[in-house]
């Protein structure tokens, strides 16, 4: 079995490979729900809806998230009557955040995600972090931003300062999430390329969770989101730059390895990054194509993640960052 640890869509395209080419229940896929928000009334759940309907296999391939052939009379008829439009909500995807919504009353959303995976004819586990409420609240020049706030409605414009996880402190793991990282069939975990900062850490600061990796045995492998210094898709390169760090793989690596303590035990780079892998100091690396084109790119990297995940080394390792 294997446990990724995924945010959007970068760790949704991975999580298809892996999907892919994994047997039917052997992967479980654990989402970040900092993210999630309340709009119009609705519980949103951005991350989680994305990695749903790419699994679904009926998403948006083109911009990655969302329904492809979306209609959008919802949006249009609320814009007429001046409601908020800036939080674009498709007339297909409205019907999963009201019956997510309306659902909460009574229900878990680890219940609520795997009932929607099950009839959308998903055959991986999806669970989220917690179903304890947790927001990723962006300090900024601008002042405190909800992340919807700045990713979508300022656009990732205002100065990133840090970030702060409300609820944090009283959020625990799902039991979906406790289920795998405790299972005797688990054999590797993988970072899916992801916001380290906006996807990842928020899962790893989730309580119980951070405690059953430190014990694990197993390798974690990571994926790099950051090509050629750039981010493939999101803000990661603009928050490092702004937080004083020079975008790059390097710079992912050493957060995973040093401020995160060692949450990865392998890591993979893209190509156009070849010449960084000796700066890599800590975890093992794999220098491979890591852009995923299309469906065969994404098989491609997810076989190649997996077999690199055999050859590494899990803890106790007694390298560490020089």
């Amino acid at each position: 079995m294997i446990l990724a640890l995924a945010g959007g869509v970068g760790g949704a395209k991975l999580a298809e490979g892996l999907a892919a080419v994994l047997p039917d229940g052997a992967l479980t896929v654990v989402v970040n729900t900092g993210d999630d928000f309340e709009h119009l009334g609705l519980h949103i759940s951005p991350d989680i809806d994305t990695i749903t309907y790419t699994l679904a296999g009926i998403n948006n391939r083109e911009q990655g998230w969302g329904i492809e052939g979306e209609t959008w009379n919802f949006m249009s008829a609320l814009e007429r009557m001046g409601g908020e439009t800036w939080f674009r909500l498709g007339d297909r995807d409205l019907a999963t955040h009201v019956e997510r919504t309306r659902r909460l009353k009574s229900e878990t959303l680890s219940a609520i995600t795997a009932d929607f995976a099950k009839r959308l004819g998903i055959r991986q586990n999806i669970v989220p972090m917690t179903d304890d409420r947790m927001r990723t609240i962006v300090l900024t020049d601008e002042g405190r931003l909800t992340f919807q706030e700045y990713f979508v409605q300022r656009a990732c414009k205002p100065k990133y300062d840090t970030l702060t996880f409300e609820g944090l402190g009283q959020a625990k793991a799902s039991p979906g999430v406790l289920a795998a990282l405790n299972s005797p069939d688990l054999e590797a975990i993988v970072i899916c390329p992801s916001n380290p900062f906006l996807s990842i850490l928020p899962i790893v600061g989730v309580r119980g969770i951070r405690e059953l990796l430190d014990r694990r045995r197993v390798p974690i492998v990571a994926v790099s989101p950051i090509v050629g210094g750039k981010a493939i898709k999101g803000p990661a390169a603009k928050m490092m730059r702004e937080h004083g760090w020079k975008p790059s793989a390097v710079s992912v690596a050493r957060y995973y390895f040093v401020n995160l303590r060692r949450i990865a035990d392998g890591f993979v780079i893209d190509k156009a990054d070849a010449r960084l892998a000796g700066q890599i100091k800590g975890p093992e690396t794999l220098v491979t194509d890591t852009i995923m084109r299309d469906r065969d790119d994404k098989i491609r990297l997810a076989t190649e993640v997996l077999d690199f995940a055999k050859r590494v080394s899990p803890p106790p390792n007694s390298r560490s960052w020089e």
